[in-house]
């Protein structure tokens, strides 16, 4: 009786022990299925982002790339109204001096536009000083005084 007991308490560790050694089934895994999971993921998110870029072109047209752009910058009717924007931020001695510049084709000397504009010389020199510093002409010495032209994007 005494072997008895012994026996079934051997038994049972070795079975056990046994289980814990790998004597279970063993399952083989497919190792590209994550590959694939993988794949699925990126594509239904490529498909998602591409659909979004699409219903976004197509909601707002007025998207042009960078040759569309410059093309619409050369049009002339483009320049007048940039040229009306200008005037609207200009002070009344500053609109003084452009119409003097416009009624001579956007080129005038300094010592002319100061007569016509009815402006002391220092008052000319610091209103195309600021004019020049803004872009909207263009300073070039010429002898005594400054021939002033209008930038090319203004001539209308």
């Amino acid at each position: 009786m005494s072997a008895s007991p012994s026996s079934n308490w051997m038994s049972d560790l070795w079975g056990h022990m046994s289980g814990m050694m790998g004597n279970s089934e063993v399952t083989v895994q497919n190792p590209a299925l994550p590959y694939f999971s993988v794949m699925f993921v990126v594509i239904v998110g490529v498909v998602i982002i591409s659909v979004g870029g699409l219903v976004y072109f197509l909601m707002f047209p007025e998207i042009k790339t960078a040759s569309q752009a410059k093309s619409d910058e050369q049009v002339s009717s483009q320049n007048s109204t940039a040229y009306e924007a200008i005037v609207k931020t200009l002070t009344a001695e500053e609109r003084k001096v452009i119409q003097v510049l416009t009624a001579h084709d956007g080129k005038y000397l300094q010592k002319y536009i100061r007569k016509e504009a009815g402006l002391s010389r220092l008052k000319t020199h610091r209103i195309l000083a600021r004019l020049a510093d803004r872009g909207i002409v263009t300073l070039k010495k010429s002898g005594n005084t400054n021939e002033v032209q209008l930038s090319d994007w203004l001539n209308k």
